[in-house]
């Protein structure tokens, strides 16, 4: 089991899976990390899906309107078209690296649309740098991410049963 140093920027997200610990980067980036936290403490990412998995790149998630498969608005077809009620986040880019776990937002093509998608890095990624805000990296469990069922849109997807801080586990 890894070790939690800072429970109040750890992520413990239990997937279909299995269970995957994220260390937040609030240096890195403020704004995306308490976004997260804040929907993570809502409960907004319990029971979303992961819509779109790329073999040796990515697996995406947090389309909290139109992916959580708990909702009314619920709809697989349009998964990874929503975000939440929040407004879009300016960008944050940074000097790390997408390497292997790590937690970045989606986006559209403008760079301040990122809202509640984020997606987790199979593989190094260095196309993606210095284009996405970068917040978070698994630190246990990315074999779990690695058993992610895989498709654009995927079929019968693997989802968050529960994300938390850890300070509230």
């Amino acid at each position: 089991m890894a070790e939690i140093k800072d429970p109040e920027n750890t992520i413990i997200m239990e997937t279909t899976k299995g269970k995957v610990v994220i260390e937040l980067l609030p240096d890195v980036a403020p704004g995306h990390v308490a976004r997260i936290k804040e929907l993570t403490r809502e409960g907004a990412y319990d029971g979303v899906v992961f819509h779109r998995v790329i073999e040796d790149f990515m697996a995406q998630t947090g389309d909290v309107q139109y992916g959580n498969t708990g909702s009314e608005q619920f709809n697989p077809g349009r998964a990874g078209m929503g975000g939440s009620s929040k407004p879009d986040l300016k960008a944050e880019f940074s000097d790390k690296s997408h390497v292997r776990g790590t937690c970045s937002m989606a986006r559209s093509q403008m760079p301040n649309s990122a809202n509640s998608q984020f997606f987790i890095c199979f593989t190094d990624a260095p196309w993606l740098n210095k284009q996405y805000s970068i917040w978070g990296q698994v630190i246990e469990g990315m074999e779990n991410i690695d058993k992610i069922k895989r498709g654009e849109p995927v079929r019968d997807p693997d989802t968050i049963v529960s994300m938390r801080v850890a300070a509230d586990a």
